[in-house]
């Protein structure tokens, strides 16, 4: 029979390094599932910075009260390895069970959520029921395995051990998400990998406990009677000061993740290989961070010290961070050439572009992140531990830890935000302040020592009048040494945060193509930093002026894209009978909603906009193209994702023009599913029409193909309208109809005659349409034409969001000409599709086969 081990034999135990294993299982499972979880639900309650704000708010309060919970509901008799591996086995059932019942969770959301800020607690609530009781399990995990190690140096130290492992395995679950299952296969796939994970290491763990004898209600070393020497900082003061400091670090360590994304994802493109890349970079660096702080744990004498020290160095990592950021990598010379050799390789070959951009990340993440992980078990040495059960005490550190990350995400998100804070440069200033605070938390108390006189001479009060030598006084002194080094180490950090640069504000405008625009002369109108998304207005030397999202030209008053943005506009309101109602999905410069408003018969005009600053401010610069849309009373601006409002609105339109971001930017193939055009077919009245904006550059073959053939599933009839530039490939339309009808060209003429819609013509003609032949000659093919073009292509669906995989591969690809001289070899004059007189029809056929746009 197997003996119950001895207390002291457990931290030199042959089965520790496989629970360091059994943790790195655990870890790939969790982000696994967190990428799936997180993709799933933000179809449910929409992407904007407020849902991901709840959703991860949920993730990690689930994650805490679960390390928490565990050791004040589950007594030390249960033996650790037994409950762990019954933890795991939950959590694989929870997985499945959040796969399967998310349709249920997104009727209740349906019914009962609405728009805006004033659905937190309904969005809140639907996170909830899908992710608390899974993320409970997973934060209970690492407090009931700290129950088979003692709360000593060496024990304790093991634990930063297994919290290192987790992270290494949650690296490469979250390259494993990112990089494969989700790219070639979908989320069913993933969870299923992830489901496996849970319930193989589970089983180890019931395995290992047949060997693992474990003895309930034994007093670990360290406790009363114990030869284990206690900690000589101690006395320095009590565990709630280093909660507060390990919870400032968390704060410091996820409201720098939010920030320090952001602004990459500006630099390499806010791809999903992007996003992945930056959080393996910050996983790693907390990994290595945290063995390392594991091994200074288990020798030094002074674990408070260290713990001071390393918060120190951390003020200074930031700043080096934010300087790396800003004055560094956006000047590396790495950005892909445009054209020539160079250009086919990376667009053949992402992956070299994708070592150039691990490469800066490990440049500017990795000192700060190597001391946030090294925090943890420093943190967890240097909490009196005499007594104390182990899990109890971990489960305190790791809450503490916790909650700080929620409320630094939250904070810094919203900090950013307010852009007359100064938005992500003083962000950076205050994760300096923050460390610095935590630093002076830990170290202040050790700054003391205790003084006493030798036993040989008691102490006897002095004589009235009577001075005694100073080393004769009892109770404590100053240590001058170690106190000038830490002022000179505060004021250094003062010196730090004063010099933290800004973001070049042509990294917004521009994003990974800055180097390139720097030599082009523009002149910057306005910056802003919103919660969702950072924005600029630029001019140009010739007069033109830009709007810039995230890194790339959204809008502009140039020739081509003003022929795009009026043509989203008048071709739908021209098609449709007698439009009334409209929704524009993105506001942009305002261009194409400011097209409706010439129109009489249009009395109600929604804009859904996620980006508050969009309408607010810089559609403003635009008024003149816009023709002063945002002053219309007919306009509502509605501040939301546009899949959730369309998705929870009972409201129903005539028309609805589409003109989201790139697809290839994470988060916006949401916007390119099958699910969300039919959301938009049944939001549509009878006749009603739909215009879809689909980019050739930027692009390859393979994407534009996923995107037409998704749009053609759910309307069969589709046809596709070009806007190129003297012939060349730039950017389509698609129009859809819920009942197709034949687009009658000689009535549209007619209506743009008549006096009433004078204006609509006006606007048409700014953009070189001057009559019905010369919009409808943008004809470039329809869905029954293109069914052999289509027939490899591959559906962007909710359950696999396909094509933001495919366009983070072909965002370097400069094909936009081939591709649409791809689309035009299909393209025949569709007879049925105009009805027309026999004039008109001539005029058509001669300006659609013969005519090429003129740049203006």
């Amino acid at each position: 029979m197997t003996q119950p081990h001895s207390p002291a034999a457990s931290v030199s135990s042959p089965l520790l390094p496989l629970l360091v294993l059994l943790f790195v299982g655990s870890g790939c499972a969790a982000l696994i599932y967190e990428i799936v979880w997180f993709q799933m639900l933000q179809l449910v309650i929409g992407s904007s910075a407020l849902s991901l704000s709840v959703l991860l708010a949920t993730f990690m309060g689930g994650m805490c009260i679960g390390s928490l919970l565990l050791p004040r509901v589950i007594g030390t008799r249960w033996h650790p390895l037994k409950v762990y591996g019954a933890l795991e086995a939950g959590i694989a059932v929870m997985g499945v069970l959040v796969l399967v019942g998310m349709p249920l969770v997104e009727r209740v959301n349906l019914a009962w959520v609405g728009h805006g800020s004033g659905s937190v607690l309904l969005r809140a609530l639907v996170c909830g029921m899908c992710l608390l009781t899974p993320t409970v399990l997973m934060g209970a995990t690492l407090p009931a395995i700290a129950r088979y190690v003692e709360a000593t140096p060496r024990g304790v130290s093991w634990l930063g051990f297994f919290y290192g492992g987790n992270i290494a395995g949650a690296v490469f679950g979250c390259l494993l998400a990112g990089f494969y299952l989700l790219r070639q296969h979908d989320l069913l796939t993933a969870t299923a990998v992830a489901v496996t994970i849970n319930l193989a290491v589970g089983a180890a763990a019931v395995l290992l406990a047949r060997v693992a004898a474990h003895a309930p209600g034994r007093a670990a070393p360290g406790a009363a009677g114990s030869l284990v020497p206690q900690r000589t900082e101690e006395a320095a003061g009590g565990s709630w000061a280093i909660l507060l400091v390990i919870g400032l670090s968390g704060m410091s360590a996820l409201g720098a993740e939010v920030i320090w994304t952001r602004i990459l994802s500006l630099m390499l493109g806010a791809t999903v290989y992007t996003f992945s890349i930056i959080l393996a970079v910050f996983l790693t660096g907390l990994g290595i961070g945290s063995s390392i702080g594991a091994v200074v744990a288990r020798t030094t004498p002074r674990p408070r010290a260290a713990l001071g020290v390393c918060q120190l160095l951390l003020a200074a990592c930031i700043a080096w961070s934010a300087y790396a950021l800003a004055r560094s990598l956006p000047y590396w010379p790495v950005e892909p050439p445009y054209s020539g050799a160079g250009a086919r390789m990376l667009a053949e070959a992402p992956w070299i572009q994708f070592h150039l951009d691990l490469a800066r990340c490990v440049w500017a993440l990795f000192p700060p992140t190597l001391l946030w992980g090294a925090s943890f078990p420093l943190a967890l040495a240097a909490v009196p531990a005499r007594g104390r059960d182990t899990g109890k005490l971990v489960g305190g550190v790791y809450a503490a830890n916790t909650v700080g990350a929620i409320a630094g995400a939250i904070a810094l998100t919203a900090f950013v935000a307010l852009d007359k804070w100064g938005g992500t440069q003083n962000a950076q200033r205050l994760l300096i302040v923050l460390a610095v605070t935590a630093a002076l938390i830990a170290l202040v108390p050790t700054l003391w020592t205790a003084r006493t006189i030798a036993a040989a001479r008691p102490y006897k009060p002095p004589a009235p009048g009577v001075r005694l030598p100073e080393y004769a006084i009892p109770g404590r002194t100053m240590r001058w040494g170690p106190a000038a080094a830490m002022a000179c180490g505060v004021a250094a950090a003062g010196w730090l945060c004063a010099a933290v640069p800004a973001v070049p504000w042509h990294l917004i405008a521009y994003g990974r193509s800055m180097l390139s625009n720097l030599e082009w002369y523009s002149e910057l109108v306005y910056l802003g930093e919103g919660m969702n998304a950072s924005v600029a207005v630029t001019q140009g030397s010739d007069g033109s002026r830009s709007f810039h999202v995230s890194g790339k030209v959204e809008a502009s008053t140039i020739p081509q894209d003003m022929r795009l943005q009026r043509m989203l506009g008048h071709m739908s309101a021209l098609m449709h009978e007698e439009p009334r109602t409209v929704l524009v999905v993105g506001c942009g410069a305002g261009v194409t909603a400011g097209c409706f408003v010439k129109y009489p018969g249009i009395e109600r005009i929604v804009i859904c906009e996620i980006e508050p600053l969009i309408p607010k401010v810089v559609a403003r610069y635009f008024s003149e193209e816009n023709h002063d849309v945002l002053s219309d009373p007919r306009v509502q601006v509605v501040y939301d994702d546009a899949r959730h409002y369309i998705r929870t609105t009972k409201e129903k339109f005539d028309i609805i023009t589409s003109d989201p971001i790139h697809p290839w930017v994470k988060g916006a193939a949401t916007l390119y599913t099958q699910e969300y055009f039919q959301m938009c077919r049944e939001r549509l009245n009878p006749g009603g029409l739909m215009t879809q904006w689909v980019p050739l550059y930027e692009s390859n073959s393979d994407v534009v193909k996923s995107e037409l053939a998704t749009f053609f599933r759910v309307f069969p009839q589709g046809t596709i309208w070009s806007n190129d530039i003297n012939g060349a490939g730039y950017d389509v339309v698609l129009v859809g109809q819920a009942q197709p009808r034949p687009i009658d060209v000689d009535e549209i003429q007619r209506r743009l005659d008549r006096p009433d819609h004078a204006g609509a013509a006006a606007s048409l003609a700014g953009a070189s349409f001057h009559s019905a032949v010369d919009l409808l000659r943008t004809y470039a093919g329809r869905a029954t034409d293109l069914a052999p073009w289509l027939a490899d292509a591959q559906i962007n669906r909710d359950r696999n969001l396909r094509l933001q995989y495919l366009a983070g591969l072909g965002m370097l690809h400069h094909m936009e000409d081939e591709i649409y001289q791809q689309i035009l070899g299909y393209r025949v004059f569709p007879e049925d599709l105009f009805l027309a007189s026999e004039q008109s029809r001539a005029a058509l056929r001669l300006a659609m086969f013969n005519r090429r746009w003129e740049q203006q």
